[in-house]
């Protein structure tokens, strides 16, 4: 990484546009990757905001960490992706480019609009914001959002400036807890959604909590989506299957030398080592949740 890059930061917008332009030119370039199970970094960040609600606080970033952070991603000689643009080089074959990386957002939150967007549409770098539609401000609001989410004017800003909308369901349940009617429901009624608002329906989902088991990825999958993003925090690679592809977790405590390693997908394990004990525990609260209600409606 350039040794200037994050000095006497924090920089202004123009500042980091100078310094990414600079990156570049020092970059020697980097041969595309063959469609072989390469290792991506999937980011996955929520809210961006300087006062975020206790709700929201572990998982948010401030708008400062969020630029140095996007600094880094192209002082890295990283290629951003959508998560749909991901997908269809690992189902086609095609290469992928040098160092590739997927910037995704959860939930909706407004931070993303205005604080993260700007960092994103100055430095050219592709992003994914996964929608929580029910969250979002506006006449089909159904309440219940941790923190102030967007509205759906600024989603088609968003839209109309290359950020991939996907869905991330309507009310943010854990899918895998859902009878199938109301799971069909939840992925049906996200999709409409934004497409009535933005005119052709998401083609990519992210997990509500990273949740998901076959069942819920085969509704994903019949409801219409091609491809679906859990958490896992491991690096993305081709054989997870496009309905099960993992994500890194970008927090308030990530500072840059773990940023570093999360874009070089390098010495994860022990950094993320509470997360996987979590989730493992809470994988069997699941089961046993699932199992008690099977039991219930074979009695009834």
């Amino acid at each position: 990484m350039s040794g200037d890059l994050l000095s006497g930061y924090p920089p202004g917008i123009g500042a980091l546009r100078e310094r990414a332009a600079r990156a570049r030119a020092g970059e020697t370039g980097g041969r595309a990757r063959g469609p072989e199970d390469q290792p991506v970094p999937i980011l996955m960040y929520h809210a961006v905001t300087r006062s975020p609600a206790a709700a929201t606080r572990a998982l948010s970033v401030t708008p400062d960490a969020f630029a140095e952070q996007m600094a880094m991603v192209t002082a890295y000689g990283c290629t951003p992706l959508t998560t749909a643009q991901l997908a269809a080089r690992w189902r086609t074959g095609r290469p992928l480019p040098p160092r590739p990386v997927l910037i995704t957002f959860d939930d909706g939150y407004e931070g993303v609009h205005r604080h993260a967007l700007p960092v994103l549409a100055e430095l050219a770098l592709s992003a994914t914001v996964f929608v929580t539609t029910g969250w979002l401000r506006g006449r089909r609001e159904a309440g219940g959002a941790p923190d102030r989410m967007l509205d759906w004017g600024q989603v088609r800003e968003l839209a109309a400036a290359g950020v991939e909308i996907g869905g991330h369901s309507h009310t943010h349940p854990q899918l895998d807890q859902l009878t199938p009617g109301l799971l069909a429901t939840e992925l049906a009624y996200c999709r409409e959604l934004v497409g009535a608002e933005l005119g052709a329906p998401p083609a990519s989902f992210a997990y509500p909590f990273g949740y998901s088991d076959r069942r819920v990825r085969q509704a994903v999958r019949a409801a219409g989506y091609a491809q679906s993003l859990a958490v896992g925090n491991v690096p993305a690679r081709r054989a997870q299957g496009p309905y099960a592809l993992r994500r890194v977790t970008v927090r308030r405590s990530t500072g840059p030398e773990l940023f570093g390693r999360l874009l070089e997908c390098r010495a994860l394990t022990r950094a993320f080592a509470p997360d996987r004990a979590l989730t493992r525990g809470y994988a069997v609260v699941r089961r046993a949740r699932q199992a008690r209600r099977k039991a219930i409606r074979s009695r009834g």
